[in-house]
This record gives structure tokens, sequence and C-alpha cells, in this order.
């Protein structure tokens, strides 16, 4: 061998070995979950697990609090430390290290010990406090450094995951409320002022999904509801998911950006709308057979306003359209709202831009999901200079696929699993209080299975954690959509009643707030309420207040002659209405089913409920209504819960 080769072979070998030894010590090192950091809270009054990894075999010291453990990690490199029992309390400082190398420490600082709770659902769950009711006040008052905050990253995974992706714990304060589920961020800040300890929530939240999604494979696999759907997902991979990110992209690209130069020429006041079909507002286009459609409309009308209006900014009020669009005053863009569900939309139309006589209207909108248009009432659309009004309602154009269609997104975040496997799995088995949960409008349509899926994802969550009956609390649907004239069934209905079943699993606790949604908006926006009604349930259930926590519930009826006597518990210090006029909400029907408006009389703790058209009763319905008009409370404030007195085929 020559020399140069022989120092070849020299040079590879020592790198080799230089190679082997830096990736053996960084193999070594320890590591933590991300779901542990500065500024975390642990939980008070049980044994605290923190759990990492690193090289095989490893002695792996902790301290927290002047209390130290040692842990040997396994042949894979897995390790788990419990600490005991703390107070709540702190700051403290977590330190860990190999056995007599303290030198190379990790230290996590500013930790308190207090109550975490875990909230998760849907977009109702992850609606920002920015997003909701009263945003700049909440903001600029949400100093609370005893409330911190872990946000759970948008993730999805076809098998169990021991980590979440990223993770930072954070204080509230004015900057970092902003981005908190205004849910969870207002039960946090009662439950904090009502019981004087720190307060941690951990949010792992993702719009638009299932129950499904959120639970695990093995336990999906049990029934025969979700059996199917799972394995199914055995023909996935990662580049499904690849492929839908990048349609993604692409979609709200074009969402948020209109195409093929369309701002600059349809909004003008000469662009050729000759060939525009024709469309009442308000109105919405699902009426007019556009459910399937997903992608771009542009609208456009033209408006005379009078002499007087000239040389004055005038306010246009588009009424209540859908969240996404684009308003544009002769062929000036006007504002452009993302995802801004504002109960009001006034605009300021500048006076430069005002003609005499004939002015363009132009409205940039997306057709999502079967929605899409300007919802009633005809009032709230007009123009006006502050003394005169012209109504916008009336006949409008409007023109779909003038720009790219939008691509198909199979939004593999609803699949069964996925979710849990990513966003759930991974944290476990930290230290929790107890669940707070808003969701349910995914699974509307299937609302009879829900009865099993709700309960078999909390049982799920529960086995897995390992804590026992851990509380569970979560929110009934809010009332949605329009107030229809006659009784009828309804899968909203439905669903809430499944939800209200749930209450038969132990430790569970549920938020009625059918009197605070809104008709137009899946997203109420008085989330304050919905906060609170949660963490009135902790008070009594978790922190075992004398409190009344819930509205009148349903316990039963009494038929005499042509009249029904229905019985509740919750009834607090009595019945009343909301609006302090007469009971609505309540519907009878006799032996053929046919259900009919009924007078209801308040007699003490119970309900008197008649029909005239139903002589001989067989069953009651109350707030059984996608958006029932109905004001039972009791003096507390709290609504009482909707329900049926028979188990007649619905929807289903």
């Amino acid at each position: 061998m020559s020399v140069t080769n022989r120092l070849l072979l020299r040079t590879a070998t020592l790198s080799f070995i230089l190679f082997f030894i830096f990736h053996a010590r960084c193999y070594a090192q320890i590591t933590l979950s991300k779901v542990f950091g500065d500024n975390m809270v642990l939980q008070r009054d049980m044994k605290i697990p923190v759990w990492g990894s690193s090289a095989p075999g490893v002695l792996i010291v902790a301290e927290l609090g002047g209390k130290q453990v040692t842990v040997k990690a396994d042949q894979e490199g897995k390790w788990r430390v419990d600490f005991p029992k703390f107070k709540a309390g702190g700051p403290y400082t977590l330190k860990l290290y190999e056995k007599g190398k303290a030198d190379g420490a990790i230290e996590l600082s500013n930790i308190l010990i207090g109550d975490v709770w875990l909230a998760s659902g849907q977009s109702n769950m992850e609606w920002q406090v920015q997003q909701a009711q009263d945003a700049e006040s909440e903001i600029a008052k949400a100093n609370y450094p005893n409330i911190r905050f872990l946000f759970v990253e948008h993730d999805k995974k076809l098998t169990p995951q021991t980590d979440i992706s990223s993770g930072q714990w954070k204080a509230c304060d004015t900057t970092n409320v902003k981005q908190l589920s205004a849910v969870a961020y207002y039960f946090s800040r009662k439950i904090h002022q009502d019981q004087h300890v720190p307060i941690g929530i951990i949010q792992s939240t993702w719009g638009g999904t299932p129950v499904e999604s959120w639970t695990s494979r093995e336990k999906l696999l049990t029934s025969p509801i979700t059996k199917s759907a799972t394995l199914s997902n055995d023909t996935l991979t990662y580049d499904h998911f690849i492929t839908d990110s990048l349609n993604s992209v692409r979609y709200w690209e074009i969402l948020y950006q209109p195409r093929n130069n369309t701002d600059q020429v349809i909004p003008m006041a000469e662009y050729d709308d000759s060939d525009w079909n024709e469309i009442d507002m308000p109105g919405v286009f699902r009426d007019i057979g556009m459910a399937e459609y997903n992608g771009m409309v542009w609208l456009r009308k033209k408006v005379m306003l009078p002499k007087s209006f000239t040389k004055k900014d005038l306010t246009i009020n588009l009424g209540h359209p859908e969240m996404n669009y684009s308003l544009y005053f002769n062929g000036t863009q006007i504002c452009k709202n993302i995802w801004n569900a504002n109960p009001t939309h006034y605009y300021t139309i500048p006076a430069v831009l005002v003609k005499n006589g004939k002015n363009t209207i132009s409205v940039r909108m997306a057709v999502l999901w079967g929605g899409g248009g300007v919802n009633p009432p005809a009032g709230e659309l007009y123009i006006t200079d502050s003394v005169s009004r012209i109504s916008l309602a009336g006949t409008w154009l409007y023109k779909k696929d003038l720009e790219p269609a939008l691509p198909e997104i199979l939004n593999y975040h609803y699949y069964p699993e996925v979710l849990f496997n990513a966003m759930i799995n991974p944290l476990i088995p930290y230290g929790i209080k107890g669940f707070i949960w808003y969701q349910g409008e995914a699974n509307v349509e299937a609302a009879y299975d829900y009865r099993t899926l709700f309960p078999m994802m909390i049982q799920d969550w529960r086995a897995r954690w390992g804590q026992g009956d851990l509380p569970f609390l979560f929110v009934q649907l809010a009332n949605f959509q329009v107030v229809k004239p006659q009784p009828s069934e309804s899968d909203w209905a439905e669903l809430r009643e499944a939800q209200m079943m749930t209450l038969s699993l132990p430790n569970t606790g549920m938020a009625c707030i059918i009197d605070i949604g809104e008709a137009d908006d899946i997203h109420p926006l008085n989330k304050q309420e919905v906060g609170r009604r949660l963490a009135l349930i902790a008070n009594k259930l978790v922190y075992k207040q004398n409190i009344i926590a819930s509205g009148p519930q349903y316990k039963s009826f009494k038929t005499e002659g042509n009249k029904v006597r229905i019985s509740f518990t919750h009834t607090g210090s009595g019945l009343t209405t909301k609006d302090g006029k007469e009971v609505t909400g309540f519907a009878v029907a006799g032996e053929d089913k046919q259900f009919y408006w009924a007078k209801a009389e308040i007699d003490g703790d119970k309900v008197v409920v008649y029909a005239d058209k139903v002589k001989s009763p067989k069953s009651v319905r109350y707030a059984w209504a996608d958006n029932p008009v109905s004001n039972l409370i009791n003096f507390e404030g709290l609504p009482a819960v909707p329900f049926r007195t028979d188990d007649w085929k619905g929807t289903e």
C-alpha cells in the first residue's frame, strides 16, 4: 500500500471515529418533551410526570422545588420521572442532567404549580380572543401572569406520535392573549379569580374537525360506525398529506388574492355585465342551486344617488354578508374582510368617489361549503349620507368562474385518528385537572351517531391519561341558522340531544348556550358567557362550590287531560323567562306526531303545556330546532336545556 493510500485510510478511519463519537454524544444528550418549557404550569396535588429521551441506560437526575428523582433510561432511550405531589405555588425551576454531569443540565424556569386544563375541539374552541366580542377592551386588560397557555400547532399524523411538532408556554398578557382560544381564556380567567391558583391551558384545536379525528385508532376500531373509515386510512401516505397541503396553499392564495386581473376590471363602472345572472339580495347562493359550488363569485349593482349625496362621505352597510369578501365602490376597493365575523359591516365611502346619479357597487365574495351571499334582513342593506337612506336590497347581478377554480382540498385533518395521533397522544400523560371541549358542528349531519362517538372519545382519553374519570366539561351547540315558523325536525337539535345524553357518563358537565347563538354566524361572538358557564360547572363539579351551574333540565312529565305538566331539575331560585314575557319554545304532538306550537305557563317549579289542536298529547318538545325561539330560564339567568319527551325517529 502506498504512503498516499495509507494516509487516506488513516484519515478516513479518524473521520469515522470522530463522526461516531460526535453522534454518540448527540444521542446521549438528554432531551425533554416539547410539552414542557419555561413558564409552564404543572398540576398540583398529584404526582407530576416529566418525560423525554436520551441514550439507553443513562441515569438521569431531575430536580424540582427541592425534590430530586433519579431514573434510568430504558433500552429505547425513553425515560420518565414522577415528582411527588406539590401544592399550588411557585415559581420553581426544573433541572435535568445526567448523573455526575450537572454542568450540562437542562433548566426550565418560572414554573408554577396549579390547575391545568386541556382545551380542545373545533373552530368555536379555536376562535381567538381578537376575533370575539369586545376584543379591543378585553385584550387591553388581559394582564394575568399566573395564567399560562401552551398552543399545540396544527398537525396530523398516520401513527401516534410521542411529541408535538412545536410548542412554547406563554404567560397571559395583552400581546399573547390575542391568539388564545376565547372560550379557554374566559374560562381560565374566572377559575383563576375564583380559586386563586395558577391556571394552565393546553390548547389543542382545529376548526371544522369531527370527533372521529380526535379519537384513537384502537377505540375507533371497536365501533361499526367508524371501523371501515378508520381502516381506510391504511391506504394513506404522507404524500397525500403533502399534496393536500400544496393544494391548500393554492386554495387560499386564490381566495385572498384576485386572479385574472379581475379586481382591476370588474369593479369599474364601464365593465360590461350584460350577460350576468340576477339574484335578489339579501339572499344566499345555496338557495339558487349553488350549494355544491366552491369558488369566487362577483356581484355588481348600479345604484342611483341623489345630488344631495355628492361631496359627502357616505356610509354603506352590507348587512350580514358571508365572512370572506372585498367591497368596491366605483372601481376603488373599500374593504377586504377575511374571516372577520364582525356583527356589523359598515364602511365609509369617501366623498371623492361619489357621483351624482349612477354609481357602481361591486363585491368579490368567496362561496365556500354551501355558504356565500348576504343574509337577511333587507333593512340592513343600504347606503346613507346620515340624513337619507337608499336601500341596496333587490336585484343584483352575479357571475361565477371569472377566476381560476379553487383546487380540491381533501382535508385529511378531518379523517379518523389523525389529530389524536399528532395533537393529543403526545400530551399524554401530562398531569391535568380536566378537559374543556367545544365541538359537534362537524358531526351534525350524522347526529344520531354522536350518541356513540362522543362518549367513546371521552372514555378513550380518560383511559389513556390514567387519572380516573377526569372531569370532562363541554359546550352544547348554540342556536344557529334561520328561525323556522313551524315546529320541525332538526339535526342540530338531535346533536344537542346526543350531547345531553353524554351527561350519563360520570364526572361530566355541559354548558347550554341555546340563548346566545347567532342565526347567520356559526361562530357566535359572545365567548365570555360561554367561558363563564363552563367555569360555573367547574366550580360546582370539580371545586365543589354550592352554586347553581346549569339551567333547568327536563326530569319528567305527567299528562292531565289535554295538558302536560313538565318537571325540571336545576330550577335554582325558580323559573322565569329571559324577556319577562310568556313562555315560548314549547311544541306538543298527539298520536299523529304532528307538532303544534303550545302555550306554556310556569306553575312553581314546573311548566304546564298545552295546545288547542292537541286533545291527547303524547309528546312535548322544547327548543327543538336549529335556531329555536325559546326563553325559559331559572332566576340565576341560565337557559333551560332543549329536550323532547319522545324518541320518535327524526332526521336520521
